[in-house]
């Protein structure tokens, strides 16, 4: 198994003393603070309290006064809009969100998203004609379209308006495609003050911006907090940095998510078992529980589904959809299990692939939905860089993850000539060519990795933030982090450091696998904190081995990396630590 290397986050004590000073906060808070570059009280409040004001004006953003006009004029005519997305989850809760907005002022829509496997990524040109056929004369793309050269120009040659809303970044010095309006924070000469929004983010700026037009009072009060549910759910899966105004949509969706209105929403609580009544959704529940089953729609069959989902009004409908996305889930789990067996069982039996410093992993037949998430496995599990390619019909189809420091595109750009297909950026590609290349990529890429990767071991990395010891947690702190959420890209969950914690009892191992440690600092000076009583329960999940590693036994030193955790059993709960590592002190 691959070592864990501790990486400290620089401190800045002075500015930390002073912000916590200024402000009243508590130090470690403060440092955390200023660790993400907020030195200000008045900046401090603002991000701690999140409110609707901090949105920006929609037309801040190049292109919106003329996507706006447009869109009013094809609502008034009642023209039909042909809305354009993705099958992930960003794409789908875009076209959702467009979809209302447009409904709700009396429009027409109609929607289109691909099919992975049958279209793949991105604007058709045969949608686009049979669009036209049909009467479309407006077509907005979500979360897609800013590499849709020649689909732009079929619709310019069709006659049919072309409005681009998507996120994915710009090179300096590319050129955009031709359409009548773009909305893009990444394009040259946008001035929208937030450049990472999700694609669902921008489609809720042209809702707010076209529903403000017709009763601003309204959409303030009642229909932009409803619309940031949806704009949540994109936000925290699609991974953008929740930083800034995508902070403000996060936390705010999060917040109306206690209170779901649409019956598919509902619908979908009740298949992940959550209760919003009981309990906060988190942005983990987002991530972990809601987004895999939105995004199982499009990994094994249609994601148009997700769609009617969010938009019926019948009730048994959106039961039905649920429990069908929840099949969905059902097998994407079963599909990557088998298939995460036979990859473990190569890296066992190959010791040549397992040495390679890139790994690319084949299988015949393996679905295509999910080889991103086996990649993914991969470089959690061997801290390399992982490819996953599925062999299906003399075709590969390839999707990669990286690990920090080490650019997969460019590995990948290396052997351009052997692809029909391939894009992506430093973390993530995806690719197709021929089947019979694919040994040949192999062997470029394992001369690739050699050579960019040789002076590197592999390593899981463990950012610390913070010290802290045990005995300066307390339930009152605790309230004061969870300010901080909600965690994810840009804004990570707090990772501790608590030195010369002593064990109080021999560690106790839970099913084989996980390891309890009861804990205290072994010096209390000063004395521990009001509401602290100096020592504390710690879970290791998956680290019994750990444990054993180390031979800690009771009276053991240990250095803990940890986050904080709240218990909610009616027994035993309270304060404990998460461990995320353990060192002998």
């Amino acid at each position: 198994m691959p070592r864990q290397r501790w990486s400290f986050v620089e401190p800045h004590p002075a500015e930390a003393t002073a912000l916590a000073k200024a402000a009243r906060l508590p130090q470690v808070l403060a440092e955390l603070l200023v660790a993400r570059g907020i030195v200000q009280p008045a900046d401090a409040f603002a991000f701690l309290n999140p409110e609707l004001g901090h949105l920006h004006d929609p037309f801040l953003m190049l292109g919106m006064d003329a996507a706006v006009a447009r869109l009013e004029r094809a609502i008034a005519a009642r023209e039909p809009v042909l809305l354009y997305g993705d099958y992930d989850v960003d794409g789908t809760t875009a076209v959702v969100l467009l979809k209302t907005a447009i409904e709700m002022l009396g429009g027409v829509v109609r929607f289109h998203v691909p099919h992975r496997l049958r279209e793949g990524y991105g604007l058709q040109s045969s949608v686009l004609e049979a669009a036209c056929a049909e009467g479309v004369r407006l077509v907005i793309t979500v979360d897609t379209g800013m590499r849709a050269f020649a689909e732009a120009e079929t619709a310019r040659k069709l006659g049919l308006d072309l409005i681009i809303t998507d996120h994915h970044l710009l090179e300096a010095g590319d050129a955009v495609p031709h359409a009548l309006a773009i909305l893009n924070p990444n394009q040259p000469a946008c001035a929208y003050p937030e450049k990472f929004l999700c694609g669902a983010a921008i489609a809720l700026k042209l809702a707010q911006a076209v529903l403000e037009r017709r009763d601003q009072v309204r959409t303030r009060e009642k229909t932009l907090p409803s619309f940031l549910k949806m704009a949540a759910i994109a936000t925290i899966a699609d991974a953008v940095p929740l930083k800034g105004e995508n902070r403000v949509i996060a936390a705010l969706g999060l917040r109306e998510l206690r209170r779901p209105a649409g019956l598919g929403l509902r619908a979908l609580f009740a298949a992940a078992a959550l209760d919003p009544a009981a309990r906060a959704i988190t942005g983990f529940d987002v991530a972990f529980r809601l987004a895999p089953r939105i995004n199982a729609a499009g990994r094994m069959d249609v994601a148009s589904e997700v769609i009617e989902l969010f938009t019926t009004r019948d009730q048994a409908r959106a039961a039905e959809l649920a429990a069908k996305l929840e099949r969905f889930n059902g097998e994407r789990r079963s599909t990557e299990a088998a298939a995460l067996t036979a990859i473990e069982a190569r890296l066992g039996s190959d010791a040549e692939l397992a040495a390679d410093r890139l790994l690319v992993i084949d299988g015949q037949g393996w679905h295509r939905g999910v080889i991103g998430i086996l990649a993914s496995r991969v470089v959690e599990r061997t801290a390399k860089p992982a490819i996953v390619v599925s062999v299906e019909d003399g075709v590969a189809h390839g999707s990669g993850r990286s690990v920090d420091g080490f650019q997969l595109l460019n590995a990948i750009e290396s052997c351009a000539d052997l692809f029909t297909r391939f894009g992506g950026h430093a973390f993530a590609v995806g690719f197709a060519l021929p089947a019979e290349r694919l040994p040949e990529l192999k062997r470029r890429l394992r001369l690739y990795a050699e050579e960019h990767l040789a002076s590197r071991e592999p390593e899981h990395l463990l950012r610390i933030h913070a010290e802290l010891p045990l005995d300066r947690i307390t339930s009152v702190l605790a309230g004061w982090l969870r300010k901080l959420e909600p965690f994810g890209h840009g804004n990570p969950e707090p990772v501790f450091v608590a030195r010369r914690a002593r064990l109080l009892a021999p560690p106790r191992l839970m099913k084989e696998r996980h390891v309890r440690l009861e804990l205290a600092q072994d010096s209390v000076q000063p004395p521990p904190l009001a509401g602290s009583s100096g020592a504390l329960r710690a879970i290791g999940w998956s680290l019994a081995f750990r444990a054993q590693e180390l031979g800690l036994a009771q009276g053991s030193l240990i250095d803990l990396a940890y986050r904080i955790r709240e218990n909610e059993h009616p027994d035993f709960g309270g304060l404990e630590a998460e461990i995320a590592g353990i060192e002998l002190a």
